[in-house]
This record gives C-alpha cells, structure tokens and sequence, in this order.
C-alpha cells in the first residue's frame, strides 16, 4: 500500500505518484526534503512502487538524521533488503 503521507523525523512528506518522471530525470522515484514530497513514477508495478517509497524513505530519514552526502549505492542496498523484510515479515507497529 503506497501512503499519502509519511512523516520523517517530525517532517510531513506528501507521496504523489506522478507520469513520465523516468523519462524526464532518468529515475523511478525522488524526494524534495524542502518542500516535503516524494514522487514515484506512476508507471511502475504496485510492488515495485512501494520498494521505491523505501528507498526514497531512506533518502528522507538519512537527511533528516543530518547525513547531507548520501551513497546512492548504500541506500540502494540497503532499501532493497528492507523492503523485503518489511513486506516478508509483515511488519507492522501501528494499532
């Protein structure tokens, strides 16, 4: 399930899903922690959307947590391992 919202370190970020962003910046997803927005490529496969938001999750939760300079590669990896322990284990701490 891809949320409208998430929040990140107190910081409201609004999920859109939005056509054509692969072609236009070569992406599946990206985050704008100015103005609070994650994108995802509308295009993509339900499964595949929701790996992107945790690798864009990741994104939003290092730089909230003061990491300016992100490795790509790490965030890249360590979102997919995520996302498959997350779904896997159907973990879930809300009420």
């Amino acid at each position: 399930m891809i949320p409208q919202k998430v929040i990140v370190a107190g910081i409201d970020f609004e999920i859109t899903e939005v056509k054509g962003i692969t072609e236009r910046f070569n992406v599946l997803g990206q985050v704008n922690y100015n103005r609070g927005q994650i994108e995802l490529d509308q295009d993509m496969c339900k499964t595949k959307k929701e790996q992107v938001l945790i690798h864009e999750l990741l994104h939003a939760c290092f730089n909230e947590a003061g990491y300016d300079e992100q490795n790509e590669e790490v965030v890249n990896r360590v979102s997919i391992v995520l996302y498959q322990v997350l779904k896997q284990n159907k973990l879930y701490f809300g009420e």
